[in-house]
């Protein structure tokens, strides 16, 4: 008796002739030969490099590989914002104005929804309608996006190229141009922008006239740096030096002293004796406070008396106190 064989089985008979697979299956077990490197695939961050190096070298080596300006160079002695060349979001009823009073060169001018119209957002609007950049009206929750998690819009936003820096060195320059007494604030390792923008701030009012950053390990002037500095970031230039120990030696070379806060100074804010020199206030990281290469290369490290039951004082603030100490002491000798 035959056993019944279930749907779909082999019953081991073969029709036809026996032909070969005339050797594919022996070929797709040789696989695609060996792994290539990764800068030799195209998707892979290291090929991504390799192109960049090439397309950098093909140029003949100006700018930086990955096409960004180099902002070291002697020859072009403005640079772009860090990020790259994307542009910045500006936030704040202040400082939109202040950068449209600046004429900042904006590409388009966001307003809220039924948005509370003051005197402040009518300026705003006149000033971009006469300089022809589009204005664009948008819900607020679009506004909460360009303005991030912590930002706040107050129902406007401009969206501004990036930040051109100046060299520290067409600052002095200027200064000294204009018959005026050089107060520059140097950062040396400050990584929060927020921090950056109070600093900015302090500087334009107590008459300073720039800021000084380290190309590296360095917060930029970014759309948080623009919105804490309430529209003085279109004021006040600032500036970025290659290396800044470097940038201060040649700032001391050409008369101007430099000046380190530090808790442990060996002198007392009050008893400054150099404010009514040409001055560069050298300003601590957050955490670590000044290097060592530049306390090494201060005429002066300054401490700033505080209460004990205070153990330090944020950079911002340490900043604009010996910004309003400078500027008092030049407005008593100015008033003999």
């Amino acid at each position: 008796m035959v056993k019944p064989q279930r749907p779909g089985a082999n019953n081991g008979k073969k029709k036809g002739p026996l032909k070969g697979t005339g050797g594919l299956g022996r070929k797709s077990l040789e696989g695609r030969g060996p792994t290539p490197k990764a800068e030799d695939r195209a998707w892979h961050p290291a090929g991504k490099r390799k192109a960049a190096a090439e397309r950098f070298a093909a140029s003949g080596g100006k700018g930086r590989p990955g096409g960004r300006p180099n902002n070291a160079s002697n020859q072009n002695r403005s640079s772009k914002a860090k990020a790259g060349d994307e542009t910045e979001n500006v936030t704040g009823r202040n400082s939109v104005l202040e950068a449209l009073r600046a004429k900042i060169p904006a590409t388009a001018f966001y307003i809220a929804q039924r948005v509370e119209m003051d005197d402040r957002v009518k300026e705003m609007l006149s000033i971009a309608t006469h300089r022809g950049i589009p204005v664009m009206e948008v819900t607020r929750q679009e506004l909460d996006r360009m303005a991030g998690f912590d930002g706040v819009h107050q129902g406007v936003a401009l969206k501004v190229p990036p930040y051109e820096y100046a060299h520290p060195q067409d600052l002095l320059e200027q200064v000294i141009g204009r018959g005026e007494l050089p107060l520059f604030v140097a950062l040396d390792g400050i990584t929060d922008p927020r921090n950056l923008g109070a600093i900015i701030r302090s500087t334009a009012a107590f008459g300073g006239h720039g800021i000084i950053l380290p190309q590296r390990r360095s917060a930029g002037v970014n759309s948080a740096a623009w919105k804490t500095s309430a529209g003085a970031a279109a004021r006040i230039p600032v500036a970025m030096a290659t290396n800044l120990t470097t940038q201060l030696k040649e700032f001391k070379k050409q008369g101007v002293f430099v000046i380190g806060l530090d808790g442990g100074g060996d002198v007392s804010l009050p008893d400054l004796a150099l404010a009514d020199r040409p001055v560069v206030i050298v300003v601590g990281s957050e955490g670590k406070g000044l290097s060592r290469l530049v306390t090494e290369n201060c005429d002066q490290i300054v401490s700033i008396p505080i209460s004990g039951a205070t153990e330090s004082l944020n950079a911002g603030i340490a900043a604009s106190v010996a910004l309003y100490q400078v500027s008092t002491v030049r407005a008593q000798l100015a008033g003999k």
